[in-house]
C-alpha cells in the first residue's frame, strides 16, 4: 500500500488532468495494488461473514474521478481510495465494511479509516433501524461497546427524538442518528503494515453483531417493499 500512498499524496499537490494523465501508469499501479487489497480483504472478511464471499473489489470500489457539476470544488480526482465490501456490493443500501485510504492533508475524512455500517440509508431502512433499536436498546449498545476500538459517528443526528418514539427512553440519542456506522482511524504504518489484512479484519470482526443487527432491520425493510 506504500505505492498507493505516494501516488494519492502526488495527487493531492497536482490534481489537475495534465499530470494526471502524465502519470496514468502510476494510477493504474496504485489502483491495482488497492483492488488487490480490497479482494485479499474480502476472502478473509468471508471468514466470518460469508454474505460477501461472492464479491470482487469491481463490486466494492470507487471510481476516482469526480462529478464537479454541482460542486464549488473543480478538482478533477478523488485524493483517496474507498471500497465499501456490503452484501449485494457498495450500492446495495445494506451495512458493509468500508475500507478507506487518502492523501495526507486531504482532509475528505481526515485520514484512512476502517468503518462498519450503513450511511444515509434510504428512508424505509432508516425507520426499521430505528425501530429495532427501541425494541432492542439493550443489546444495541452492546454491539457497539463490542467493537471496542471504534466510534459511533455521530454527526448529522436530529436534535429532538422522531416523533414516533417517547422523548424518555432509555436509548433515545441512538434513534436520533441519520446514519448508523462505527469508525476506526489508523494511519501510515498500519496501512504499509506486512499485516494489515490480517490487523484490519481482526477490527472489523468485532464490529460483526452491529453489521448484523442493522442489515436484520434493513433486510425487513427491503422485503416489505
Amino acid at each position: 500500500m506504500k505505492r498507493v500512498l505516494e501516488f494519492l499524496n502526488n495527487l493531492q499537490q497536482n490534481n489537475y488532468r495534465e499530470w494526471f494523465e502524465d502519470n496514468k501508469s502510476e494510477y493504474k499501479e496504485a489502483q491495482a495494488i488497492f483492488n488487490e487489497t480490497v479482494n485479499k480483504l474480502i476472502v478473509a472478511i468471508s471468514s466470518f461473514d460469508p454474505a460477501i464471499a461472492k464479491l470482487t473489489a469491481k463490486d466494492c470500489t470507487f471510481r476516482i474521478y469526480r462529478d464537479v457539476r454541482f460542486s464549488k470544488d473543480k478538482n478533477p480526482y478523488k485524493t483517496h481510495m474507498g471500497a465499501f465490501i456490503s452484501p449485494y456490493g457498495r450500492g446495495s443500501g445494506y451495512s458493509g465494511y468500508y475500507f478507506h485510504v487518502e492523501a495526507e492533508g486531504a482532509n475528505y475524512i481526515g485520514g484512512h479509516i476502517l468503518s462498519t455500517g450503513v450511511y444515509r440509508p434510504e428512508p424505509s431502512a432508516l425507520k426499521s433501524i430505528r425501530e429495532e433499536i427501541f425494541l432492542n436498546g439493550e443489546r444495541f449498545e452492546d454491539t457497539i461497546a463490542k467493537a471496542k476500538d471504534f466510534q459511533l459517528e455521530t454527526g448529522e443526528a436530529l436534535k429532538r427524538v422522531p416523533g414516533r418514539y417517547p422523548s424518555d427512553y432509555k436509548y433515545a440519542d441512538y434513534l436520533k442518528l441519520k446514519n448508523y456506522f462505527l469508525t476506526r482511524y489508523v494511519d501510515d504504518s498500519w496501512m504499509t503494515s506486512p499485516d494489515l489484512i490480517e490487523r484490519s479484519v481482526q477490527e472489523y470482526r468485532t464490529t460483526k453483531e452491529f453489521h448484523d443487527m442493522l442489515n436484520k432491520a434493513i433486510s425487513y425493510a427491503f422485503e416489505k417493499r
